[in-house]
């Protein structure tokens, strides 16, 4: 199935996904790393807030390349997912409703995932030129000393993902492979 939703993300706009779903997603998406993730954690352990609206909203794991000349942001495609699992359950529990990223989740996640009704979306690594003209405007709004790990808000216009695991924790990486399975022994 193929949705077009929009930031910040409800509740009820995430249950509607499906592992293997396309989505198209407009709005605002905040771009995190390992170091503003760090860094977040710190924040809030020690009683602060992010410095971005965390409830229904969603994170993009990438670190933009610089813009060349006429362009809004420069490559940015998305990094390993698994990095920022140490951190993502907190973040869930304060609200975040999806992430954007790649490869597989730990255990942890997916129970805070399902627990929170959040989304983890999955970009296509190698293709970041492609994700970076979906952004139609990005700024950097803390940790800039971090330089493309800086968290960034980025305004997105169909942006293109796929619903990876949703918020029963479905994991397409897992029901993928049973249908490949089943398809060759046919």
């Amino acid at each position: 199935m193929v949705h077009h939703i929009t930031t910040p993300l409800s509740e009820n706009a995430a249950k509607l996904l499906k592992a293997g779903d396309t989505v198209y997603i407009t709005g605002t998406v905040y771009t995190a790393r390992d170091a503003a993730h760090k860094r977040l954690a710190e924040i809030i352990e020690a009683g602060g807030e992010a410095p971005f609206p965390v409830c229904g909203g969603i994170i993009y794991y990438t670190g933009p390349t610089p813009a060349k000349p006429g362009q809004v942001i420069g490559s940015a495609g998305p990094t390993t997912s698994s990095r920022m699992d140490k951190y993502t359950p907190d973040l869930l529990d304060l609200g975040l409703r999806g992430m954007i990223g790649k490869g597989a989740r730990s255990v942890e996640t997916v129970e805070a995932m399902k627990r929170n009704s959040s989304v983890y979306f999955g970009a296509i690594g190698g293709a970041g030129a492609l994700l970076g003209s979906a952004v139609i405007k990005a700024e950097v709004i803390a940790y800039e000393d971090l330089g493309a790990e800086a968290i960034h808000r980025l305004e997105v216009k169909d942006f293109p993902a796929v619903v990876v695991i949703d918020c029963e924790g479905d994991c397409l990486y897992e029901t993928g492979r049973q249908r490949y399975i089943e398809v060759r022994d046919e």
